[in-house]
């Protein structure tokens, strides 16, 4: 019974052959924030096998036009199977908006239906495991979606890829011979499915650093969103036990929750003890100066250059750009100058390829008294 069982077992084993017909198989994948999205396929050339020339003879003709009835399987109104040999399929590992339809996560057989002068239609099949369209049935049909088809460079080999990618979107594109269909993807909740992410990740391994916390606080301070929970997260990257860090990173990611939720007297407060903190950079309160400038807020970034000159009297070039740069927002020219000049003149050497817009702005101070 044995040798029977391995006799029949190693008889039914299968070699690694050639695909048929030449059409190499293909796959690619894309993401879209932490949703991927994967096109599996077989690739047939516009050249046949033979070298047969197919230009001009690929849609209606090789491929044709409609449902039909392709002479094998079950199917009698068969669209085309997007490819070649077994089934296209696309898989998504969460919902999605394709075409502008809902659609599950999961895997799909993918079908095209081509027509003349009109909008093609992709089809999300249920039944992603037959071989080709010809065991087709609408009745498993998850969701059709028109696209409009586009003329194009010329590409030999079906191709599968991904234009127009956004934080939120892309666009999968189908491209044979002169013609591609595009078929737009968009993911709705994009921002809930990081949370879920934060969520889950926060109780894991990635809890266990006070970073992963200051990072899920500042994307929800970034998009304005979940500012309560943000706040709890930005507390733990602070002073969680064990791994909790009080330094200038964690305090200005806790001020910007703050900020989001438009507590702007507690942010400001929490913002001066971040950049009186002794792990705060001359760098890192320069760009909060910077920071405040861009939001208008002049005085108060002149403040913190004067501060960050207290701070850090060693360092003769930042603190002085910083002065030269509040002065100039308040409308104090004269200092302005005075300290572009001392920036300069001690200016490092990692800083001398942008002597010249130093010296520029030194010369409209001056130019404007």
């Amino acid at each position: 019974m044995i040798v029977g069982w391995i006799t029949s077992n190693v008889f039914a084993q299968t070699l690694t052959l050639p695909p048929s017909g030449g059409n190499q198989k293909a796959e690619v994948s894309q993401w879209i924030g932490p949703v991927k999205i994967t096109i599996n396929y077989s690739s047939p050339k516009v050249h046949a096998p033979d070298g047969t020339d197919r230009k001009g003879h690929i849609w209606g003709e090789l491929v044709p036009y409609g449902l039909n009835n392709l002479g094998f399987g079950t199917s009698t109104a068969a669209p085309w199977r997007a490819g070649a040999n077994e089934n296209t399929t696309i898989t998504f590992s969460h919902d999605v908006i394709a075409g502008g339809k809902s659609i599950k996560a999961g895997t799909y057989g993918l079908h095209l239906i081509v027509e003349k002068d009109q909008p093609w239609t992709y089809i999300f099949s249920n039944n992603s495991t037959s071989w080709g369209s010809f065991f087709y049935d609408a009745k498993e049909d998850a969701a059709r979606v028109q696209s409009i088809p586009e003329d194009c460079e010329y590409t030999e080999y079906l191709t599968y890829e991904f234009e127009e990618r956004q934080p939120d979107a892309a666009v999968a594109v189908m491209r044979w011979e002169n013609k591609k269909a595009p078929l737009k993807i968009e993911i709705a909740n994009i921002n809930e499915i990081y949370l879920t992410a934060f969520r889950n990740e926060l109780r894991n391994a990635q809890g266990f650093n006070y970073q992963n916390f200051a990072s899920a606080a500042n994307f929800c301070a970034s998009n304005k969103i979940n500012l309560e929970e943000a706040l709890t997260w930005a507390d733990a990257a602070i002073s969680a036990p064990f791994f909790g860090q009080e330094n200038f990173s964690t305090l200005q990611t806790k001020a910007s929750v703050l900020t989001a939720m438009n507590k702007t007297s507690e942010a400001d407060a929490v913002m001066m003890k971040a950049i009186n903190h002794p792990t705060a950079s001359v760098s890192q309160i320069h760009v909060y100066g910077r920071t405040l400038i861009g939001e208008g807020k002049n005085d108060k970034a002149l403040e913190v250059f004067k501060l960050n000159a207290k701070l850090h009297p060693e360092d003769k070039f930042t603190p002085n750009v910083g002065l030269a740069r509040g002065y100039a927002a308040v409308g104090d020219k004269k200092n302005s100058a005075k300290y572009w000049e001392a920036a300069i003149k001690n200016i490092p050497e990692n800083q001398k390829q942008f002597l010249s817009v130093y010296e520029g702005e030194l010369k409209k101070m001056k130019e404007s008294k």
